[in-house]
């Protein structure tokens, strides 16, 4: 592949020091290979960002809003495509990339809607003091870098780019080396549309791409997401600017069941919260409290759920559950596996990887895992599931704060009081309720404690990339 990079309006090919390799993770092997962006081409992106922010910050909210519906129809347009190439990347089945490109959509058109209402929220403010008047203004925080992850490719960073536009900034994304094909398709949308050239940018690259990103100083503010470990990079590079940063950053979630429950459909709930895309979800429930009443009942028939799974090709077969998206996932997860070994915990289900090509493993079960267990503690990012008895409400709650991360919870209860109680009581960004992990653009998305800093969608989305104003005249 050449002409990999889209920077200032045009099309051009990598310069940079590293050969990209895009590869199909069913069957282990690279379909597409092209050059990263050089440092040098990074300081050409933020350049045209640069250039390119007065002139799209002036545009009206109206204006705005068209363009964001434009990648909104414009990525309907393109949907078997973009669903086909999310299954040979990611290892996704066909019903988790319909539902990734249809988040999207959902996200740009609704992005458009909160554009519109902008004009609206410049406002007087009423003083106490007489001889004063006083307004605000939200005005764009200005040029802004976003790096994305491959787990979600397209949905996260349409979390981070439609805002930004809607609020009048130009953008350099940099997606994840390892999908990076599937946001070309923005640069590809830019053009039809007639994006000004340079208010979006596009740079593909691995860490020296990112680093040129994440350290430059002609950003205004970086949005990440992504690991712990790079998040505290980027949150470094950040401090030495005195620049704003958004991290959407890991998790180690708990998903609480309670012996009132129905057994079916908490089996149902469980397998999703851990299953989907294999695991590689930073909202992945993967600690399990379950309440002794219905323990003995319940994990029998959880083991046989995970067992049944059908796990393969998406592209081949009809599956529940692809293989993980990269060798290097597949071989940390298969690293755990060797560690609850070591630590002699008890596998109902699963506990290793898949003999067939591809980054294939089983959807997996611990018992009885103690809290000081590696697996109960650190973010594994595969389907692996990790399991806990609890007697009471204060223990399932305590239990599930217990944890350096505070992303997401999940409560099963047919007492929804209780399960309200609870839902209010766990230190985290998002609690479902007797629900599968649904997402809607309208609710925010962040964490407490090593979860990140900041929220991504709803209004909340927008504020992010906007910086607040308040002009205060003297009446004379």
């Amino acid at each position: 592949m050449t002409n990999s990079h889209y920077i200032a309006g045009r099309w051009v090919e990598g310069q940079g020091n590293d050969c990209i390799s895009v590869n199909d993770p069913a069957l282990g092997q690279p379909f597409a290979e092209f050059m990263a962006a050089s440092v040098a081409q990074v300081d050409q992106a933020v350049a045209a960002a640069r250039s390119a922010l007065p002139a799209w910050k002036s545009t009206s909210a109206s204006e705005r809003a068209a363009f964001l519906r434009g990648f909104a129809e414009q990525l309907g347009q393109r949907r078997e495509a973009l669903i086909a190439l999310q299954m040979r990347n990611n290892g996704k089945p066909r019903h988790e990339a319909e539902i990734d490109l249809d988040d999207a959509i959902a996200t740009f058109g609704y992005y458009a809607e909160l554009a519109e209402q902008l004009p609206a929220k410049h406002r007087d403010v009423p003083l106490a003091a007489p001889g004063f008047t006083a307004r605000t203004r939200l005005e764009p925080v200005g040029v802004v870098g976003l790096i994305v992850p491959w787990n979600f490719p397209l949905v996260t960073s349409a979390w981070k780019l439609a805002p930004a536009l809607a609020a009048g900034c130009t953008v350099v994304l940099k997606p994840s080396e390892v999908t990076p094909l599937i946001e070309q398709a923005y640069g590809q949308i830019a053009d039809a549309l007639g994006l000004p050239a340079g208010v979006l940018n596009i740079v593909n690259g691995k860490a020296e791409t990112g680093a040129a990103l994440s350290n430059h100083n002609g950003l205004d503010k970086l949005s990440f997401t992504g690991s712990n470990s790079v998040g505290s990079q980027v949150m470094r590079s950040a401090s030495a600017q005195c620049r704003p940063v958004t991290l959407e950053l890991g998790g180690k979630s708990a998903i609480v069941v309670f012996d009132d429950c129905d057994v079916d459909q908490a089996v149902e709930w469980i397998v999703a919260g851990i299953s989907w895309n294999a695991g590689q979800m930073c909202s992945a429930t993967s600690r399990l409290l379950v309440q002794n009443g219905i323990a003995d009942t319940l994990l029998p028939r959880l083991q046989a759920a995970l067992e049944n799974l059908r796990v393969g090709n998406p592209l081949t077969e009809e599956v529940d559950m692809g293989p993980l998206t990269s060798q290097a996932q597949w071989l940390k997860v298969a690293g755990y596996f060797a560690t609850a070994r070591e630590e002699g915990l008890q596998c109902l289900a699963g506990g290793k990887a898949l003999d067939r090509d591809g980054w294939f493993v089983s959807p997996t079960l611990y018992t009885d895992v103690p809290k000081h267990s590696r697996l109960w503690t650190e973010e594994i990012f595969g389907p692996v599931l990790c399991a806990r008895r609890f007697a009471s409400e204060e223990q399932a709650i305590a239990e599930a704060n217990d944890s350096r991360f505070g992303l997401v919870a999940t409560v099963c209860s047919a007492d929804l009081a209780r399960a309200e109680r609870v839902a209010d009581a766990l230190e985290v960004g998002h609690v479902w309720i007797n629900s599968v992990q649904a997402v809607f653009v309208e609710t925010s998305w962040g964490g407490t404690k090593g979860s990140g800093i900041g929220r991504e969608l709803g209004p909340w989305g927008l504020s992010a990339y906007q910086s607040v104003k308040h002009v205060t005249r003297c009446l004379g």
